[in-house]
């Protein structure tokens, strides 16, 4: 069976793609190797989902998937291991079977890069965070922690003082990495205080919840500090292991596209968190998928 456009990832941009091809009428069907709903399902609340208010992260998947579900969308929980060219023909490897589209629709996100110390998967999502404008909010009055010195941890760790009583950050090496000015601003807040040369070892918690961190400097010594929540910014990790032999990516492993959502292979198009861009939120992997259904669209009007 050829299908006008498969769909590899069911989070946000992958379902709202999947969306507007179903509406137009394409032959399409959306891959999913876990849950739908992709990092949005394990995030405790979202609130800053235009019309949702405030939203528990599973229950904005699960009305995403339900949409789907809805238009009799094809879902195939199955992991694509690998994408091929034959001609204009894209053909999706997975570990039992191939499938072949004319066009093919990237969305697999991300997975944000952990620190693998103890008690970090039990309070991931509770009490661990990896995106301050989801989560900030909870912590308002409350102390919290941000690891990582680099841009994404410092101008977090600014946005959480404004919301937080107090901020620490915990940088492995000697100083901020960031820009001059993202530090400059962190830096005159007088709610954050700096460990610098440390490393995480161990999360605490007690029958609520996350109680604090412990980290070890590099001389050895161990310091617990109290607090409510943390922001670990020590990288991400795209999902594009499938379709590295594409050449469609930076040397980060995310995928490059343009505006259409088109990367430099005609008919691959990708969408959402696995591409490189500025902001990475659900409200813009939506914006994403969609402009990329149109595209594909286009595509197809001129397939041969």
């Amino acid at each position: 069976m050829l299908y006008d456009v498969l769909i590899i990832g069911a989070g946000p941009a992958g379902i709202t793609a999947a969306i507007y091809a179903k509406r137009a009428n394409l032959k399409v069907a959306m891959f999913e190797k876990d849950t739908p709903g992709g990092q949005l399902s394990k995030y405790n609340e979202i609130e800053n989902y235009t019309g949702a208010k405030k939203v528990a992260g599973y229950e904005l998947a699960t009305m995403m998937i339900d949409h789907a579900y809805d238009l009799d969308i094809e879902v195939l929980y199955d992991e694509v291991t690998k994408v091929e060219l034959d001609g204009n023909v894209k053909r999706l490897i997975t570990p039992d079977k191939t499938y072949e589209a004319k066009a093919v629709i990237i969305a697999t996100g991300n997975v944000p890069r952990r620190l693998g110390v103890e008690n970090e998967d039990e309070l991931a999502m509770n009490g661990i965070s990896w995106c301050a404008i989801c989560d900030g909010p909870l912590y308002k009055d409350r102390k919290v922690v941000v690891i990582g010195g680099g841009n994404s941890a410092v101008e977090e760790a600014s946005y959480l003082a404004t919301l937080a009583t107090h901020v620490t950050v915990v940088q492995n090496l000697s100083d901020l990495t960031a820009d001059m000015k993202s530090q400059d601003i962190l830096r005159s807040m007088k709610n954050v205080d700096f460990r610098y040369s440390s490393v995480v070892s161990k999360f605490l918690k007690d029958d609520k919840g996350l109680s604090g961190v412990v980290i070890k400097s590099e001389d050895g010594n161990e310091e617990s500090i109290e607090a409510d929540g943390v922001f670990e910014y020590v990288g991400l990790i795209p999902v594009t292991d499938m379709v590295k032999d594409l050449g469609i990516t930076n040397k980060y492993g995310y995928i490059e596209a343009n505006e259409k959502m088109q990367t430099k292979v005609e008919g691959v198009y990708a969408a959402g968190d696995v591409i490189v861009k500025q902001i990475r939120q659900v409200v813009t992997a939506t914006a994403d998928g969609a402009i990329a259904a149109q595209n594909v669209l286009r595509y197809l009007e001129t397939w041969k």
